[in-house]
């Protein structure tokens, strides 16, 4: 009787939600519950709503709350010490013995950060040794009512709603070669995966980007700021919906529903309300890399069939893209932002305010798919025309998903957000990953600036850093030793990681770079290194949710060619040949499969070590370049000599690019002055005059040789 009247308090304050019951029961009688620890709440949340009488191995420190015992009197409570090794030789028993439904938090304590804790090792071994069911339980709301220990860290309310999700039953495998410490070691890691996992697969990222801004904006309140540029005006979630309302109907008067709408602007306040208010109505921002020249603007326009291409003219002018824009122009219409800001009337901007306010009604029925494309980015195709990948909205918040899981960012951290919106690690992690997590991102105009990003950090207190190789070795170079003070996590992507890099930031800031392993068709995180999973030379451990495969190469022995599956990989290319057709991933491994073409080792901890790149690109400053399509730039303007670039690793960019040709002379000056559009970055600064070309027996061109000459050259 008393279980049924705390119950039914508890549905009426929290309206507690149970989801999985069916999976209680499937779990049989001698079952170990593992839940995340949320809250001083969690013990009763799980005695009141689950079914049978449960026993709680619980921290002894929790257990004497005064307040508490009363509500643990209703279950069995074994108060546990996960750091006293007898206690738990006593739950092995207990579990083995007796036909009991045990509940253990591995955490060991309450969350600090809004994420999973430390989940410890002994924890691993009591699920190894006992042999029972495991049966993963999720705790979703209680963090964020009074009896949680997030004061000052997220917004608590009095009565938040409470979801109890239960997961399909599982069973803890080891390997039997294994004992002793390696065996403790190795079924903690387990568990701590079966715990990120549970968390992904509890969490609401089938929705579209939008939603999920208006569901951020409810948990941390419409006041709360996440979004700065350099014109210092912080924006509340209340301000980014409502600008996004109105430029999204503006914008929905000039473009038509699943249409690519080019974007040709600079990382800004403006430009993300631009983006949200395209995805608003069902429009697709196709990001354009302006690194890439006109002739690389005007080739991802015919690719992703783009007719209209939004920009500014302060950028244009402060960038000096006069040049490039009038090219463009030529095949686009490309309309000006401070032309739609211009017609806005008075009444255009109350009619935003008021659907603003009124938007929770309205936005549902406009049944934006999450399935539906998110964005198009570009990415070079082996072919030499550029590429686009097309991310849905459940891609990206997938994603975001499978990051949280490991990483424990909240809504005081402010990430100082360099990396260009048209490069997958700037628009999914830097931009949207912070405002849909309540962070505030600070968005940098050029990540050139190497003088001024560290002063802004500074001034900012930035806390979180997302960069490449490149850009953090040259920000190293130049900041004070207390200009990163306050930074928390520096996560490296995109392009290797030097080492002379990592020690820099290691001996300069006493920082660890976290780096990172991704693509632009995985939205773009597949694996990283995190404080409690780090392993030197290696980007870490392959997310929650990410199956892998390891294909065979001949001649390799302890690495395979990588392909991935998630909920985080692409919907498809969009290629030149068929321009605004969606081509899905192809791989040996079938349909919702991803060749990454990267030759890769994975160790038995899981931690990845990239061995190098089956496809002949190169990455330069984080940029994937393509070798054939230089070649072809080449050959067009010398049809008479042969052309070949290869790839060689430089210190400051991660590779640089030499040229092997028989037209002798070449030079800089000469080859920039023949290709106007053509990106300087993709341009070789090296050169080599050979009388022909290496070549197979087989009469193809020797890869291996070329580089070999390069690098006996220039290394």
């Amino acid at each position: 009787m008393l279980k049924i009247i705390f119950r039914c308090i508890l549905k009426l304050l929290y309206k507690v939600e149970v989801k999985g019951l069916e999976n209680y029961k499937k779990a049989g009688d001698r079952v170990l519950i593992i839940s995340n620890h949320s809250s001083f709440l969690d013990p009763l949340l799980l005695s009141i709503f689950l079914p049978d009488a449960i026993t709680f191995a619980i921290n002894t420190h929790i257990a004497e709350r005064w307040w508490l015992k009363p509500f643990l009197a209703l279950s069995n409570v074994f108060p546990l010490d996960p750091t006293h090794p007898m206690q738990l030789k006593d739950l092995i028993h207990h579990l083995k013995d007796t036909n009991s439904k045990t509940v253990i938090f591995p955490e060991g304590r309450i969350t600090v950060t809004g994420s999973l804790m430390k989940i410890y090792d002994g924890t691993g071994m009591v699920a190894d040794k006992s042999g029972a069911t495991l049966l993963p339980i999720r705790i979703d709301g209680a963090e964020y009512t009074p009896f949680s220990r997030l004061q000052k860290i997220v917004k608590l309310r009095l009565f938040p709603k409470i979801t109890l999700s239960i997961l399909p039953p599982t069973q803890l495998s080891i390997a039997k070669e294994l004992t002793g410490k390696k065996r403790r070691h190795a079924s903690g890691t387990v568990l701590a995966d079966i715990m990120t996992e549970m968390m992904f697969n509890t969490s609401h990222y089938q929705q579209t980007l939008f939603s999920a801004l208006l569901e951020a904006k409810k948990i941390h309140g419409g006041k709360h700021t996440v979004a700065e540029d350099t014109e210092r005006t912080p924006l509340s979630y209340n301000t980014i919906i409502t600008r996004t309302i109105a430029i999204a109907n503006a914008l929905k008067k000039i473009s038509t529903p699943n249409e690519n709408i080019g974007v040709y602007l600079p990382n800004s306040t403006k430009t993300l309300n631009v983006v949200l208010g395209l995805q608003l109505y069902g429009r697709v921002p196709a990001m354009l890399n302006y690194s890439t020249g006109a002739s690389g603007m005007s080739s991802a326009c015919h690719t992703a069939k783009i007719k209209t291409v939004l920009t500014s003219r302060r950028f244009i002018e402060l960038g000096k893209f006069e040049k490039d824009a009038k090219q463009l122009a030529e095949s686009v219409n490309l309309i000006y932002l401070e032309d739609i800001a211009a017609n806005i009337s008075t009444i255009g901007k109350l009619t935003a305010l008021m659907q603003a306010k009124t938007v929770n009604f309205w936005y549902p029925r406009l049944n934006v798919s999450p399935d539906s494309s998110a964005v198009v980015l570009f990415t070079s195709g082996s072919e030499g025309s550029p590429k686009g990948v097309v991310l849905s909205h459940s891609n990206i918040l997938a994603n975001h998903q499978q990051v949280l899981a490991r990483i424990d960012f909240n809504p005081q951290d402010v990430v100082l957000n360099f990396l260009p919106m048209f490069h997958s690690f700037g628009f999914t992690v830097g931009t949207m990953l912070p405002i849909m997590k309540g962070m505030t991102s600070f968005f940098c105009p050029s990540p050139l600036h190497y003088s001024i990003i560290p002063e802004m950090a500074y001034e900012i207190g930035a806390t979180v850093i997302f960069g490449t190789n490149t850009f953090l070795a040259a920000y190293g170079n130049k900041a004070h030793a207390y200009d990163f003070y306050s930074l928390r996590y520096v996560v490296a992507g995109a392009e290797k990681l030097n080492e002379n890099t990592r020690q820099l930031w290691s001996d300069k800031f006493g920082i660890r770079i976290y780096e990172g392993y991704g693509a632009t068709e995985t939205s773009p995180v597949a694996a990283v290194n995190t404080p409690m999973h780090f392993k030197k030379g290696t980007v870490g451990r392959l997310l929650p949710n990410m199956q892998y495969k390891l294909e065979h190469i001949p001649g390799i022995e302890d690495a395979g060619q990588l392909h991935l599956y998630g909920k985080n990989i692409m919907q498809g290319y969009l290629l030149a040949k068929n321009p605004g057709k969606l081509v899905p991933p192809k791989s040996i491994y079938g349909e919702g499969w991803y060749d990454t073409g990267d030759i890769v080792n994975i160790d038995d901890e899981g931690y990845v070590s990239i061995r190098g790149r089956s496809k002949r690109f190169a990455k330069i400053s984080g940029e994937m370049i393509s070798l054939a399509a230089i070649e072809q730039h080449l050959i067009s303007i010398w049809p008479d000599s042969e052309h070949l670039v290869v790839s060689i690793p430089d210190d400051r960019k991660g590779e640089q690019l030499v040229l092997l040709s028989t037209r002798p002379n070449l030079s800089n000056k000469e080859i920039n002055k023949n290709s106007s559009g053509f990106s300087s970055i993709a341009l070789p600064k090296k050169f080599i005059h050979v009388e022909a070309l290496p070549i197979l027996a087989a009469g193809k061109i020797n890869y291996a040789a070329a580089t070999e000459i390069a690098l006996k050259e220039f290394s």
